[in-house]
């Protein structure tokens, strides 16, 4: 019998390589294509940021940038909590890490008040400060193997508010509370991709790399979970007793777990700012780490393809809560003492993650499963 899927027989497969292909079905293919090649025609379609409209319920291509940097942390967070199972909300702390070493490493100390070496080069600080971060979740690892559920989450939480109030005191890297410092400088090859050139808008070109940079992290992500690596991590998810009983080095794996998705969340905070170009310690609090454990639950755990899709849902939800002062009167800005778009922002994250994980703990991505399975089963959709 051939190694492949049989045909009209979703799911069924008759080899174990055909099961674990990385596109293993025809209509996987054609969709990825498809969403590539949407995904790289997107400057032609979408306008810069400043040429969108007088609606702020626009996209634009600094709107499409940030989802695609966001879908790359959202994606770490997803191998450890969602395939691992380490339940983990310490993800601004390593966001943060990896935010001030590029910024660090980039930056130029033309005031003598902030550290700065001045290598541009893209190549150098991005990788750098995945490194960096995930030495930092290396030294936290030894907790996980220690600690599980509950115990686990309120260590990474501390984090958070360790790391935030180093960042805000550490005022020569950080730039002190509410003044910050310059995000990195995007430089490839010599080319300022930051800046707008005759050929292409500044928009235009951060969008590209924030693209090319997801497809590459999301291949590398769906690749290590169909490994002997991601086999390790589901094992310990379900049941970490059994896991090791059957031979699963467990602190091995744990260690592995959170060093990747810390590597992951560095990458995203050295490029979650170049965009804005600019960043204040008091970004990497905990509202950030809810909004990215939203974003895994929210599109679907322990899939690659829901934590793109929780980061492209909240990334393009923002512009919706931000435009509601308009339209809904009780809401108002941060100055007046009613209820404000921020705190709305927080208790729509909550609810969220709440109403999912009651009627569909899938999220997103099962959503499109009861959409997908009901189109094949047609007209015996019952």
């Amino acid at each position: 019998m051939s190694g492949t899927k049989l045909s009209g027989r979703p799911m069924l497969y008759t080899s174990y390589a055909s099961e674990m292909a990385l596109l293993n079905t025809t209509t996987k293919k054609v969709m990825v294509g498809l969403l590539l090649v949407f995904g790289a025609a997107a400057p032609f379609i979408f306008p810069d940021a400043g040429g969108a409209g007088d609606s702020p319920l626009d996209i634009n291509l600094q709107l499409l940038a940030n989802a695609c940097i966001a879908a790359i942390g959202a994606i770490g967070l997803g191998l450890v909590t969602g395939y691992a199972g380490q339940v983990s909300l310490g993800h601004a702390f390593f966001l943060g890490i990896g935010a001030y070493t590029a910024a660090v490493i980039s930056g130029t100390d033309r005031t003598g008040r902030l550290v700065g070496y001045g290598v541009d080069e893209i190549l150098i600080w991005l990788p750098a400060a995945g490194i960096v971060a995930a030495i930092a979740g290396i030294i936290v690892a030894p907790l996980a193997t220690r600690l599980r559920g509950l115990y686990l989450a309120i260590v990474t939480l501390g984090l958070v508010f360790i790391g935030e109030h180093f960042f805000k005191e550490l005022t020569n890297i950080s730039g002190g509370t509410n003044i910050g410092r310059p995000a990195p400088t995007a430089t490839l090859f010599g080319v300022r991709l930051d800046v707008t050139d005759p050929n292409f808008s500044r928009d235009q070109k951060l969008y590209w790399l924030a693209f090319v940079l997801l497809v590459i992290f999301a291949l590398a992500a769906r690749n290590l979970a169909r490994s002997r690596v991601g086999r390790a991590f589901n094992a310990i998810r379900d049941r970490d007793i059994a896991a090791g009983v059957m031979g699963v080095n467990l602190a091995r794996y744990k260690t592995v777990a959170f060093a990747v998705s810390s590597f992951y969340a560095g990458c995203c905070g050295a490029l979650f700012f170049i965009v804005s170009g600019f960043f204040v310690p008091e970004a990497f609090n905990l509202e950030l780490s809810v909004l990215f454990i939203a974003m895994v639950l929210v599109g679907g755990a322990g899939t690659i393809s829901g934590a793109i899709l929780g980061a492209f849902f909240f990334t393009l939800l923002r512009p919706v809560t931000r435009a509601l002062p308009e339209y809904v009167p009780f809401i108002s800005d941060v100055s007046s003492e009613s209820p404000n778009v921020f705190q709305l922002e927080t208790v729509l994250y909550g609810a969220l993650i709440i109403v999912f994980l009651i009627f569909e703990p899938r999220g997103l991505f099962g959503i499109w499963l009861r959409i997908r399975n009901y189109w094949k089963a047609w007209p015996f959709s019952y």
